[in-house]
């Protein structure tokens, strides 16, 4: 299982209604395996990661920005990760604002 959850550092907030895609390397390209929203508290899961390899999410924040009659200067963030042990649970946060972003390894 793949999960994120956005938190908008500017606002203090989780960030509501941001469109995140989930794809998985085929070695050359990437795969397209779902995409959702952010819910009310900017979290979404995926229940897709069933086999092992390299995943990304991508995280539509020039949209969100624009819904909230802000400027950013990324169009989009874009987190690769190995997901090693299909067992396990790969959690993802994201924080950002309209000038940077950060992620880690959650749990």
């Amino acid at each position: 299982m793949i999960s994120t959850h956005i938190l908008d550092t500017t606002l203090g907030k989780p960030a509501q209604n941001v469109r995140v895609r989930l794809e998985k390397s085929n070695g050359k390209t990437w795969d397209h395996l779902s995409d959702d929203v952010t819910n009310q508290d900017g979290r979404i899961v995926f229940n897709c990661a069933s086999i092992a390899g390299d995943y990304r999410l991508i995280f539509e924040t020039i949209d969100y920005y624009k819904s909230l009659s802000q400027d950013s200067f990324f169009l989009e963030a874009v987190v690769a990760f190995r997901v090693s042990d299909v067992n396990r649970k790969y959690h993802v946060p994201l924080l950002v604002n309209p000038y940077a972003y950060s992620t880690y390894r959650g749990s």
